[in-house]
């Protein structure tokens, strides 16, 4: 489909979508009744290639990446019991430093090991899978990291995972976030629990946004992939601090059903992984339209995203697929370290030598500032609106991300109408202006194209000092138009096929003493847990 099309699909969505929030939006508690989530339809069928398996990852299953994984299986060079095992394994030595997990379901995973070793039952198969804790697992506990749901368990599986274990993914276990996916991982009272996979003894190194338990799993070794939920940043963030490759879809693109909102209009369902291929078979098995879902239905097809994602060779040189503009905005080589700084300068140059590929310099709209950050605001009343019963009930349930839920009590309606017209105006100068000089956008910020509801993707470009650390990732992001996954996993699997940052793996941490359990997780203090803790400012100002 062409980007006409794609584009008077989009918009006509997102108008539906902003007419229809208040009647989609539905708490745990308002959905217990609702039907179990299905698998859905509209779904690419999902063929794995065989790939060239690293030799790290034939002397350790928990290097391989899910592509790599997948293969060893196929060919009886690896069983699922020994791959999901030795996950299990750096689970049980590490996790008390990572605190990547809110729960581990390590006896569930052992059976459905043995049982995918006797038959395959989809292209994941014998793949272990962390799971952010704001998606329904039937049977386990899905808290959100917040007082409200301390004791819920869903009767059913959100859409994503249920179609994450129709693939024969094996879920392994339940990743840590920020409370309601406000901030990074902490308890509900603001004290940090996971951290940075890559400077574990140091918890004031960013790990990226609330779905940092997801990626500390994955960059830690833990899981093979994850899922995450992005509003404001929590799938590309994490990826760049972790030196992960994660992939934000376009709305709609994959389902919500089932996950414990923060902002209709701006939560996203993506995968977080070890490289573009990855990404595009976590989010090939996602896609797809969901009948509980509005925001999924009457959606361009899915492309081959598997295919965007193997490198194009041609005499032995990687090219892009298909020619693509690069579009550089003004603040891309001014804002940030000089550590930063030149990490982008190297990305861009190491991209100039890749055929098909034309880096060129695209300009922001004069309101560019503005419609990006005063306006930002108006997403705190929709996120307060259906969690007013539990403010009026107890402000407390709320812990350290308190002051975010009560500054969306304080957006007056006119503001919020404002609000709209100035994302319809961010979306035209998005639509008819910065992406009318490229195929593709980098950003120093996920923001944009979070307000909008476009797709972008997080990849690794390098490492840097930070503080005390000599070597902390640092990534980059892309955004494209609407439905344009393909085209950023095209450029995302071409800069890989020519670098490697995104194949190193951080050093094992040192074992800790055994961290509180899930249940002591609501009353951990400061001292209990670790000497960073969040302030409720700092909750407020970091929110999502």
């Amino acid at each position: 489909m062409n980007r006409e099309m794609n584009r008077r699909s989009f918009l006509a969505r997102s108008a539906a979508v902003a007419a229809g929030t208040a009647a989609v939006t539905a708490l745990p508690a308002a959905a217990s009744s609702a039907a179990p989530a299905l698998t859905g339809s509209g779904q690419r069928p999902v063929e794995l290639p065989d790939v060239a398996v690293r030799p790290e990852a034939r002397n350790d299953p928990t290097e391989a990446t899910v592509a790599e994984a997948a293969t060893l299986l196929r060919r009886r060079s690896l069983s699922a019991v020994d791959l999901v095992e030795a996950h299990l394994d750096r689970i049980a030595r590490f996790d008390t430093t990572y605190q990547a997990f809110n729960a581990t379901t390590p006896d569930a995973a052992r059976a459905e090991a043995k049982a995918a070793d006797r038959r395959r039952t989809g292209p994941l198969s014998g793949i272990p899978l962390c799971i952010k804790d704001n998606y329904f697992t039937a049977g386990v506990l899905t808290t959100a990291n917040s007082f409200i749901f301390r004791d819920f368990v869903p009767r059913y599986d959100a859409t994503a995972v249920a179609r994450l274990k129709a693939a024969g993914g094996i879920v392994v276990g339940k990743g840590q976030m920020g409370p309601l996916a406000t901030t990074r991982a902490t308890t509900p009272n603001g004290t940090v629990t996971s951290v940075n996979a890559w400077t574990p003894q140091d918890q004031s190194v960013d790990p990226g946004g609330s779905s940092t338990g997801p990626a500390t799993a994955v960059a830690g070794r833990l899981a093979c992939s994850s899922i995450g939920t992005q509003t404001g940043g929590s799938i590309v963030n994490p990826s760049n601090q972790q030196n992960l490759t994660g992939l934000k879809p376009t709305m709609g693109r994959t389902s919500i059903h089932g996950v414990i909102p923060l902002s209709y209009t701006r939560d996203h369902s993506g995968p977080l992984a070890r490289d573009a291929l990855d990404a595009a078979i976590m989010l090939t098995v996602l896609a797809g339209s969901d009948p509980n879902d509005p925001r999924t239905l009457g959606l361009p097809g899915v492309p081959d995203l598997i295919t965007s994602a193997l490198p194009v060779r041609r005499k032995g040189r990687v090219e892009l697929r298909r020619p693509t503009k690069i579009g550089v905005p003004p603040d891309y080589l001014t804002s940030g370290s000089a550590g930063v700084l030149a990490l982008r300068r190297a990305f861009l140059d190491t991209l100039a030598t890749i055929p098909g590929a034309r880096v060129v310099d695209v300009t922001y709209p004069a309101d560019w500032s503005l419609l990006t950050g005063t306006f930002n605001n108006i997403r705190l009343s929709e996120r307060t609106e259906p969690f007013l019963p539990y403010l009026k009930q107890d402000p407390k349930l709320f812990g350290v991300s308190l002051l975010s839920w009560l500054q969306g009590l304080f957006l007056s309606g006119d503001e919020w109408i404002t609000g709209q017209r100035a994302k319809h105006h961010l979306l035209r100068e998005v639509l008819d202006g910065v992406l009318t000089s490229c195929d593709v956008l980098l950003q120093t910020g996920p923001v944009p194209f979070d307000i909008l509801g476009l797709p972008e993707l997080g990849l690794p470009i390098g490492f840097t000092a930070v503080g005390a650390n000599p070597a902390v990732p640092v990534g980059t992001i892309l955004g494209a138009g609407p439905y344009e996954e393909d085209r950023l996993l095209e450029v995302a699997a071409a800069y890989q096929a020519v670098t490697d940052w995104h194949t190193r793996r951080p050093a094992d941490p040192t074992p800790k003493a055994p961290a509180a359990t899930k249940a002591a997780m609501f009353t951990a203090t400061a001292a209990a847990a670790g000497p960073l803790r969040l302030t409720p400012e700092e909750a407020a100002a970091t929110s999502a």
